[in-house]
């Protein structure tokens, strides 16, 4: 049976208190009410959600967005794409005292294939949403208070242009933009993409054929279909609108496009010959570089998402099957629930695993930041023709018709038109453009951009929060005494995965004790707060406990010290984790406290 089929839904009582945590939308005073009944702010930049946006245009509106909340963000450049767009990535939290590297932090991006472009649309609307709402909706304020957003809304600059100002199919773009000599015939594209018609699009080419495989319907002629086994048809499909400019007897082989960039982390990379477009080592690709540098560089990222098309999907690693042991039980326990929430969230997504449920991807980015980096990783597929209709079942050809004609107005497809071709002949050009399958209809945008900025949201929120609870002091005589604190994490993310503590990735959380007079003289954890014995002593430096195991998941790490002093003596307790904001207590010795 497949894994997903196996996990227990929790009843909608815990899963409905845990969509109402995203945004802890209890009631609130009246001033906020109609805010939270829209749930949409009043508005200091006003984006229209409802159409594209060239890789220019997103640099403008970050930039307006920017200018407009500079308490609230920060612009950087992370570089240049390979060939020279610029890298922008947005930093968005809560005024204050911390700075965004001080706080955890959800790294969120987008179009790492170019052609993907409602990628982008979604992180540019969390921004929007995050920046117009602090201040107005209290769950947003508190949570831009607490954590930090890390957004790329464009991480292919270079695959986006090529697909808006090029001819393309919706699956051009995809890749890095670069010369490569992708026949093996020693030259370098040339033989790419040809608009014979000059509409943009590459769209298809047949020709009439009394032996063809193909007949053209008669009650709608922009559709074609393949006639039965042993029939003759009367029509050829030639494929890709195009020439053949390198007499091979292919057209529109060998074009500008480079390395898949989804295909080049290090975490169970593989060459080229096992995997199409992996370029010649991890990290290749400038923009991929530039982004494993920062995130390296930033510990305090606890969380990643990544987006793109198509199909409905919030997926988790592994992406092949020998890379199972990156995915300790404690941490699938927490994917599962944040996997379930989304499904919630997101009609018609599947919370599926890439490798079972999709296809094998090695060197995926998700998978780095999951397997390199201990984080908690999902990528979102974002649009389903479910959800055309409202259905659980993918839309048929005729509703599929429906919907271009009814909905789109027809403007997905291009009619049929005559043309000389120099290699064929005389041949029908025409059929669904580039704007015809995997983008989510303009109509649609603003909702899916919404829902999936909502479901990041609660994904943020879930980010480890912790604090000292109980603390309490007690005599042994002597001038000897018992100092045990409990630290309390609130959130469903703990301070270090449990990958972490398994691999050694990045630095324990320390628990330092510092009396005012006096040394420490032992330390250790305990595993709960009655015990007596410690279940794990630190002989070495005593007042630095480190806690490789963390803060647990909603639970409790109880730290014991034995500590020298007087009785009033004052002594201060501090924790401070990579993924949890650093925290501090001081008290003073006194019996029985």
């Amino acid at each position: 049976m497949n894994r997903r089929h196996q996990i227990r839904t929790r009843s909608w009582i815990v899963a409905g208190a845990l969509l109402l945590g995203v945004c802890a939308l209890a009631p609130q005073p009246a001033a906020r009410a109609q805010a939270l009944a829209s749930a949409s702010p009043e508005r200091k930049v006003e984006i229209p959600f409802n159409r594209y946006y060239t890789g220019a245009e997103l640099e403008a509106w970050m930039a307006k967005i920017a200018e407009a909340h500079p308490e609230l963000v920060e612009l950087r450049s992370l570089g240049e794409s390979r060939n020279g767009r610029p890298l922008t990535l947005a930093i968005v939290t809560g005024p204050g005292e911390l700075d965004h590297s001080e706080k955890p932090a959800i790294w969120i991006d987008g179009s790492i294939h170019g052609n993907e472009l409602q990628a982008s649309e979604v992180v540019l609307y969390t921004m929007w949403y995050l920046t117009e709402a602090h201040g107005q909706i209290p769950a947003i304020t508190t949570l831009l208070e607490d954590y930090t957003f890390y957004l790329m809304p464009l991480v292919n600059p270079d695959g986006r242009a090529y697909w808006f100002e090029e001819p393309a199919t919706p699956h051009t773009g995809r890749q890095s933009i670069r010369p490569r000599d992708l026949d093996r015939d020693g030259l370098v594209d040339e033989d790419p993409l040809d608009d014979l018609d000059g509409d943009g699009s590459i769209t298809q080419m047949w020709r009439e054929d009394p032996n063809g495989q193909w007949e053209r319907d008669k009650h709608d002629p922009r559709r074609f279909y393949r006639v039965e086994e042993g029939q003759r048809g009367s029509w050829s499909y030639l494929g890709q609108e195009g020439l053949d400019r390198d007499g091979d007897g292919r057209a529109n082989e060998d074009g500008p496009f480079g390395d898949d960039m989804n295909r080049a982390w290090p975490a169970g990379w593989k060459p080229d010959y096992v995997q199409r477009g992996a370029g010649l080592y991890p990290l290749e690709a400038p923009e991929a570089r530039v982004i494993a540098e920062f995130m390296i560089a930033h510990p305090n990222i606890a969380t990643a998402q990544a987006y793109h098309n198509t199909g409905g999907m919030i997926l988790r690693g592994p992406g092949a099957p020998h890379r199972g042991e990156f995915y300790p039980r404690e941490d699938l326990r927490v994917y599962d629930e944040m996997g379930r929430i989304g499904e919630q969230m997101l009609p018609h997504y599947n919370y599926w695993i890439i490798h079972e449920d999709l296809y094998i991807v090695h060197g995926g980015f998700v998978n780095w930041a999951a397997e390199g980096l201990g984080a908690f990783a999902f990528t979102n597929e974002l649009m389903t023709f479910r959800h055309y209709f409202w259905s659980e079942t993918r839309p048929d050809e005729r509703a599929m018709w429906l919907f271009r004609d009814r909905l789109e107005f027809g403007l997905s497809f291009k009619e049929h038109e005559w043309f000389d071709h120099p290699q064929h002949g005389r041949v029908l050009i025409g059929g669904l453009n580039k704007w015809s399958s995997r983008l989510t209809p303009t109509f649609m945008l603003e909702e899916e951009a919404h829902r999936n900025a909502a479901f990041t949201f609660y994904h943020a929120d879930q980010m480890p929060k912790v604090d000292f609870d109980r603390v309490a002091t007690r005599s042994l005589g002597d001038g000897l005494w018992e100092v045990t604190a409990e630290l309390r994490n609130e959130k469903l993310i703990p301070t270090r995965s449990a990958l972490q503590q398994n691999r050694g990735i990045g630095l324990p959380d320390l628990v330092e004790c510092e009396p005012a007079s006096g040394g420490v003289l032992a330390g250790g954890v305990l595993a709960h707060w009655q015990d007596r014995p410690l279940a794990r002593e630190q002989r070495r430096e005593p007042g630095r406990l480190l806690l490789d195991e963390g803060v647990p998941s909603r639970g409790v790490r109880t730290v014991r010290f034995l500590v020298e002093g007087r009785e009033g003596d004052e002594l201060t307790l501090r924790f401070t984790s990579e993924r949890a904001v650093d925290r501090e207590r001081t008290l003073r010795l006194r019996a029985g406290e």
